[in-house]
């Protein structure tokens, strides 16, 4: 029986970029998708109907965090992920190495895997290939990914040379201890940011790429310029049949400008974690929320939004739940940002069947030319 397929339905003729569709066991995921974060088994502040309301196709969470609390057992007793947590789409799970090497301040790195301390209560533990895919199988993800390591910016190319080398042989592993038919492994590509480990990490990835292909190491504080510049250099190597997944990237910018590069998929907390400080994205730029400008703002947050927090609520209103650390505030600023950004897609992806995806770049970046909009840089 085949779990999973990827069926390319166009490419836009003037960028190249991609439109198409994955098939999975517990659903179809329309490409390009921005797939929000729920590390601990929920996206923060939102309630799951309200994500399927607003476009959510598939969510991620973490192995990391779901093998410390609650413990994969108990979820695998509870039937898996999806039943434990009421989710009837797909569901990605990360391998827990970003988290171990960036979270926990005690770590080791071996050839047999990762040695660390729990940053909850200093218990030691240990992450082999052969552990996460055990982890992952029993989550039971549709999408897994295998047991990485992502080299920190600013690594030597000797540093760098290793870790890629390293996150090969732990490749090698994940795919011989993988045993469950009904779950995708990705493998990742690393390499830093080094021309040449990139594209040999690329071309050992590739055999195992057989349901999709992951690009991490990227979006670790390295200029985006250079992470565009990444993405040109591997695209021609990048495998057509299955779908591209750019790792912890989701500003609207990185967006747009991982899709004009040939990105399928893309995942980041940013949508949430900007909403729970305050900051709303819109169709006319980013706005504070907080901000005193808003006191006496009676107009909705984004007039070209329809989300439950555009058709109800005011800045004004918005601006008093913040200030006064009302969780209201980030709950609808959250569902408002992933909305915002299911809805970017959704025009990026009609965007390519018209192969005009270059003209819908432009005409969104030229709606942020004012200070508000800094995080937006031009085409």
């Amino acid at each position: 029986m085949q779990y999973f397929s990827f069926e390319l339905q166009h490419t836009d003729k003037h960028t190249g970029a991609r439109a198409g569709v994955f098939h999975t066991p517990h659903g179809d995921i329309l490409t390009p998708v921005y797939m929000p974060v729920g590390t601990q088994a929920t996206v923060k502040g939102v309630y799951p109907r309200d994500l399927k309301e607003a476009g959510s196709q598939i969510i991620l969470s973490n192995t990391y965090h779901l093998y410390l609390r609650p413990g994969d057992g108990l979820v695998k007793k509870a039937g898996g992920l999806h039943k434990f947590m009421n989710w009837d789409k797909p569901i990605l799970t990360d391998s827990g190495g970003f988290q171990v090497f960036s979270l926990t301040k005690l770590n080791k790195i071996r050839e047999e895997g990762v040695y660390f301390n729990s940053h909850i209560d200093g218990s030691k533990h240990l992450f082999t290939p052969e552990k996460v895919i055990e982890i992952e199988e029993n989550l039971g993800a549709d999408i897994i990914m295998q047991l990485d390591q992502c080299s920190e910016y600013g690594y030597t190319h000797e540093q760098a040379e290793r870790a890629a080398d390293l996150t090969y042989s732990w490749l090698e592993r994940c795919a011989a201890a993988k045993s469950r038919d009904d779950q995708a492994l990705f493998p990742i590509v690393q390499g830093n940011m080094y021309d040449d480990l990139r594209l040999k990490s690329l071309r050992r990835a590739k055999p195992f790429a057989v349901n999709g292909i992951a690009i991490g190491g990227l979006s670790v504080g390295e200029p985006k310029s250079r992470m565009y510049e990444i993405l040109e250099l591997l695209r021609p190597e990048l495998p057509e049949g299955v779908p591209r997944y750019l790792m912890g990237v989701g500003s609207p910018d990185c967006l747009i400008e991982g899709v004009l590069r040939g990105i399928d998929m893309f995942d980041c907390v940013l949508a949430t974690r900007i909403a729970r400080n305050g900051t709303a994205l819109t169709s006319r730029g980013k706005i504070v929320a907080r901000n005193a400008a808003f006191y006496e703002d009676l107009s909705p947050l984004d007039p070209d939004c329809g989300c439950y927090c555009c058709k109800n609520y005011t800045k004004a209103y918005l601006r008093h739940l913040i200030n006064v650390d009302e969780m209201l505030g980030a709950m609808l600023l959250s569902l408002h940002n992933i909305t915002f950004l299911h809805g970017l897609m959704k025009g990026m992806r009609e965007a390519i069947f018209a192969d005009s995806l270059t003209d819908f770049a432009r005409e969104f970046y030229s709606r942020y030319g004012s200070e508000q909009t800094d995080i937006f840089p031009p085409v």
